[in-house]
């Protein structure tokens, strides 16, 4: 009997060492993820964390290798809170906890000074930047989630003078990098479609009351009046425009394209229009299994960033393993040279600057208080 317990004994640590070897043997590779986490963007940033998070948790089923070791890719997430110094600080914090790819950071602002930190350290980037200044400096490291918005404004521009009639349009940006490069690019596009300019104000990203603003505004009757900037300043900007009295439609990019918009503003959202890259979610190559997904892992609905931040991370995870290395130096030309099926788009691939060669962008309206998608474009 004691000879047997010994036996059962010694095969029990056997197999515990067996497991713990098993264990050992997965290789972790940490992903850094960067994005506003507080302040009044952080809605955004979790939605983007999100759709990164279930990308890493969908791969990491399938029990992926390199050299053929089983690897498991972890997530490293900082708040950059949408402010360009803190984004810099947050970018060398995580190249100096070794993360081998970054997916971020969500605001052009924020994305643009980061790109340099990581380009120095050869770590790729793949953000949800839309200005394109992002892109545009000659860095082999960076690329996009989304369309930029020479794509979205050259779209959006030309379409409220074709068809929408308008032909007195007024602009207002935030002059951050996202607000103020989609205005100019919707201002050379509705210029070069016909359409006059009749006047363009700028405020900040933190305003709320633009009563001056619309007040010069109204002045000129504009037909439509569009704005390069996030929901916290055009919700109000919408109702404003309405207690003013103004009739002009009122037309900005994805930012302002939030349930929260709508609930900010009140009545006032009914009739706004805003463009957003690629199609509506039910409309997407993979957006009825991503809303099951997505749906039963965060218990509510899908938000506006997660299906481009999950083909994001999907793009880096795979290029490491096509690529055989984890190492960023090795694994960069696979991921540049990436062609494969998205949630968004039928086949994420870039082009020599890192921006998607896939760019359409979808028109929606607020009808009686919902987001209702009116048409799809191309992009440009």
């Amino acid at each position: 009997m004691k000879r047997h317990v010994l036996g059962m004994a010694a095969l029990a640590a056997l197999g515990l060492a067996f497991a713990n070897s098993a264990v050992a043997q997965v290789q972790e590779i940490k992903l850094g993820f960067a994005a506003p986490m507080t302040g009044n963007q952080a809605q955004y940033g979790k939605d983007m964390q999100n759709g990164v998070t279930l990308a890493l948790e969908d791969f990491n089923a399938t029990h992926p290798r390199i050299n053929g070791q089983e690897i498991k890719f972890v997530l490293v997430s900082e708040d950059d809170q949408a402010d360009p110094k803190a984004g810099s600080v947050v970018a060398q914090k995580l190249v100096d906890g070794g993360i081998k790819g970054v997916l971020g950071h969500f605001n052009s602002g924020t994305s643009i000074p980061a790109s340099g930190v990581y380009s120095r350290a050869g770590i790729p980037q793949i953000s949800m930047a839309t200005a394109p200044e992002y892109t545009r400096q000659g860095f082999k490291t960076t690329f996009r989630m989304m369309t930029s918005d020479t794509q979205q404004g050259s779209v959006v521009g030309a379409y409220v003078v074709n068809k929408l009639g308008a032909k007195r349009v007024a602009i207002v940006d935030d002059r951050t990098a996202y607000g103020q490069g989609l205005a100019d690019e919707f201002e050379k596009a509705a210029k070069a479609a016909g359409g006059t300019i009749v006047r363009r104000e700028f405020t900040n990203d933190k305003a709320v009351d633009f009563k001056a603003v619309l007040t010069n505004l109204k002045r000129q009757s504009p037909d439509v009046v569009f704005y390069g900037g996030a929901e916290a300043q055009s919700a109000p900007l919408a109702r404003q425009m309405r207690e003013l009295g103004m009739k002009s439609v009122l037309v900005s990019g994805e930012m302002s394209k939030t349930e929260n918009f709508i609930k900010l503003a009140g009545n006032a959202a009914d009739g706004t229009l805003c463009s957003l890259a690629g199609l509506p979610l039910d409309q997407m190559p993979g957006g009825a299994g991503y809303k099951q997904r997505y749906e039963k892992r965060f218990s509510g609905p899908v938000q506006t960033y997660s299906p481009y931040a999950y083909d994001g991370a999907m793009a880096m995870m795979k290029a490491m393993v096509q690529a055989n290395s984890s190492d960023p130096q090795k694994y960069l030309a696979s991921l540049a040279a990436t062609s494969t099926p998205g949630v968004t788009t039928r086949q994420i691939a870039y082009d020599a600057r890192g921006d998607l060669k896939e760019g359409g962008i979808t028109i929606y309206k607020v009808v009686s208080g919902k987001w209702q998608p009116v048409e799809s474009l191309a992009g440009k």
